[in-house]
């Protein structure tokens, strides 16, 4: 939840300004500013400050910090030595005590290790490289990076980067020797290249991949770089969601936040040494291709105009995103390796993605002669300059009142995917569905907890409602399925729990926090400084939201949520707030649990839940052959197997989408590709399990009183708070 609180940020914003300037700084300081320094300082002033939780600079936050830093400079160990190991743990248990001197003695260590070793390590790989790989050679390279020891001398370093690198050539190879068959296969008289010509051309892409790796990002390091990087390991230690934004990244942020996202439409995040796939933007070109999902994990990246594509494995995100986007109408080719394990490639063309495609959007679907109506809701958005206009909740409720206008009898509200966003918009939100009442509460550290109600006593929707989440509906999405849930206005279906992110953050221009400031920009920093509780009086933090109903998906048994990410705030319970559950159901509790009757007979949902369980194991398996045909035989057998699973995209559902009538009159004058949009939407919808189980439930759902199928004589484009 970024930017969510603005009366907050803003108060915030100034108490650490005047508690900076407040304090006692010697005139040296000033005069003759250390950035890297006087940014140490800025930065652990304000998370002392401002954390909702601060962290104490003690030996065990020391040893977290050791241990973390070097993990993010050097993940597989390719770099460091036992010996510089056992240099650099002298400083194990007294980082806490430099970061109160402002003393960088730690990094400046470290930094110029690192240094050396990257030269050290441009020679082993050009050496290596220059040399064939015998694939016939019966040996295996371990991925688990995390479990493996730094090396004790030269030699164990050149066989760590020999197996490394001869592990990404042997992808190279197989995409080769594989097109050369297709060839083939196509013309019987083309002459197919030798498997030693195969060989050396695989590892000339290689070398190419590493050299522009090295060349155009590592040597592009400066030092702000390399100290931005130490700051986001210290500050990281207070909580998975509080990080430091260098210039550079927070130009990058602020771009996100213009309105526009250029590229492929998917929004990337660095995990360990690799660039995956967090969310692709609706109608964006990610999307519209069909080929990329969230989770993927991005390989390689390769432009229409060249032959071999760039590693992009262990690069700043910051430098994946530069091969990645490009300009609107270029094509850009993206190896990638599937949940599954499986390894594609998928080309998509570039465009420009306005973020106004990720806003709520409905349909009607008819069953068994009755009507209902979905909405979609990716993100709970809003513009906080124009809130009246621009805000989840508004459209939600314009989307309601359409649907009531095509006379439908239940709504299923979809959730799944939807990260949060909006504090208000999701108070706003909720109020569509109740009379009034408290909807969640928030906590500030060392403040009285905040009850955000709704003050509306006028329902928008008081009809049958279920909500579906998954394993990555977060933050506001809990908030808007805890309420509906705790109220027990809504049947919620999903994943064992929600995403259990209970947080609340700000971004603080560290730029304002500094009086004469002459030492250059010196960033951002994003900061937790709340919580936020259902109306129960429990947290959602690592607990996420228990669905009424669970049903398997793709991520039921990978760890993808708050609990599993590196220092999360703890789960704890406030006083409960005063409220009145909804009395208009009549079998709620039997309605769910004909639904769970239900999935344990369909057979879709069993096959989703056994297709999550091979998926698991496939991430579990961490040591790959480097014999090709071993390698070759495996991606073969993998492939084989998932192929049991084509099924799940193959399901159909008895069900009719289209758009609502209101949408349809859109049509005529669009010039957007807004049917064709919806068009593809609709066809998804006609595919999903979980939207036809949703639709099963609203079904048995009986209400104590009648439904007012007519819309309210409020025209759509008011909005309701």
């Amino acid at each position: 939840m970024m930017n969510i609180m603005k009366k907050n940020f803003k108060v915030l914003s100034l108490l650490l300004v005047l508690a900076f300037a407040s304090c006692s700084f010697t005139s040296k300081r000033f005069d003759n500013p250390d950035k890297d320094k006087r940014l140490l300082e800025i930065v652990t002033f304000v998370l002392q400050q401002g954390h909702y939780d601060p962290v104490d600079f003690n030996d065990e936050f020391s040893a977290n910090m050791f241990k973390d830093y070097l993990n993010s400079i050097d993940p597989v160990k390719r770099y460091f030595y036992a010996s510089d190991y056992k240099d650099f743990e002298k400083f194990r248990y007294n980082i806490d005590d430099q970061i109160r001197a402002t003393d960088i003695t730690f990094f400046n260590v470290v930094n110029e290790r690192m240094l050396k070793r990257i030269e050290e390590a441009k020679a082993i790989y050009k050496d290596i490289l220059s040399k064939p790989f015998d694939y016939n050679k019966e040996e295996t390279f371990d991925t688990d990076y995390e479990n493996k020891p730094y090396v004790k001398n030269k030699t164990e370093m050149r066989e760590r980067w020999r197996k490394q690198l001869k592990f990404s050539t042997l992808s190279n190879y197989d995409d080769i020797k594989t097109e050369e068959k297709n060839k083939k296969e196509k013309d019987p008289d083309y002459v197919m290249k030798s498997d030693a010509e195969i060989e050396k051309e695989a590892r000339a892409a290689t070398l190419k991949s590493i050299d522009i790796y090295f060349n155009d990002n590592v040597d592009d390091f400066n030092r702000d770089d390399w100290f931005a990087g130490y700051v986001n390991t210290m500050v990281e230690e207070f909580d998975p969601h509080t990080y430091y934004l260098a210039p550079r990244g927070k130009e990058d942020f602020d771009q996100r936040m213009s309105g526009k996202l250029e590229g492929i439409g998917a929004r990337l995040q660095k995990r360990n040494d690799y660039i995956k796939v967090v969310e692709l933007i609706t109608g964006g070109p990610a999307w519209r291709s069909n080929k990329l999902d969230v989770e993927d994990v991005i390989l390689k990246v390769k432009q229409e105009d060249e032959k071999y594509p760039v590693n992009i494995v262990g690069m700043r995100i910051s430098d994946a995103i530069k091969y990645i986007k490009g300009p609107k109408g270029t094509k850009v080719t993206l190896t990638i390796k599937k949940v599954d394990g499986t390894i594609k490639d998928i080309t998509i063309t570039r465009d420009v993605v306005e973020l106004g495609e990720t806003y709520a959007k409905a349909a009607v679907i008819e069953k068994d002669d009755k009507r209902y109506g979905v909405i979609d809701l990716p993100a709970f958005y809003v513009d906080f300059k124009d809130y009246k206009n621009i805000n989840a909740a508004k459209d939600v409720r314009e989307e309601i009142l359409h649907l009531k206008q095509d006379g439908i009898d239940g709504l299923v509200l979809d959730l799944r995917n939807n990260g949060g966003g909006s504090l208000p918009a999701v108070v706003d939100m909720a109020g569509l569905f109740i009379k009034d009442g408290p909807v969640v509460q928030v906590r500030s550290t060392g403040s009285n907890k905040e009850v955000l109600r709704d003050r509306d006593k006028s329902i928008v929707w008081d009809g049958p409602l279920v909500i579906l989440v998954n394993e990555i509906s977060a933050s506001a999405s809990e908030i808007m399925s805890a309420a509906m849930q705790d109220y027990k206005r809504a049947i919620i279906i999903g994943s064992k729990q929600t995403y259990g992110k209970g947080t609340v953050q700000n971004v603080i221009d560290l730029n304002n926090v500094v009086r004469n400031n002459t030492s250059g920009d010196y960033g951002a920093l994003a900061l937790t400084t709340q919580k936020y509780y259902r109306i129960t009086g429990g947290s959602v933090q690592l607990e996420g939201v228990k669905s009424d109903v669970v049903v398997p998906g793709r991520f039921s048994y990978i760890d993808v949520g708050e609990k599993d990410k590196p220092n999360p705030l703890p789960y704890d319970v406030i006083d409960p707030a005063d409220y009145t559950p909804w009395g208009n159901y009549l079998d709620f509790d039997s309605a769910i649990k004909r639904s769970k009757k239900r999935i344990s007979k369909n057979e879709q949902f069993k096959l989703i839940d056994e297709n999550a369980k091979w998926v698991k194991n496939k991430i579990d398996e961490t040591v790959f052959s480097l014999n090709y045909n071993t390698y070759k035989s495996d991606l073969e057998k993998n492939d084989q197997e998932a192929k049991k699973f084509d099924a799940i995209n193959d399901y159909k559902t008895n069900l009719t989408f289209d758009s609502t009538s209101y949408e349809k009159s859109l049509f005529v004058n669009d010039t957007t590709d807004l049917k064709e949009k919806r068009d593809r939407w609709h066809e998804s919808l006609s595919q999903d399990v979980y939207v036809e189980e949703a639709l099963n439930v609203l079904e048995d759902l009986k209400m104590a009183q009648p439904l007012k199928k007519v819309a309210s004589n409020s025209p759509a484009s008011t909005v309701k708070k």
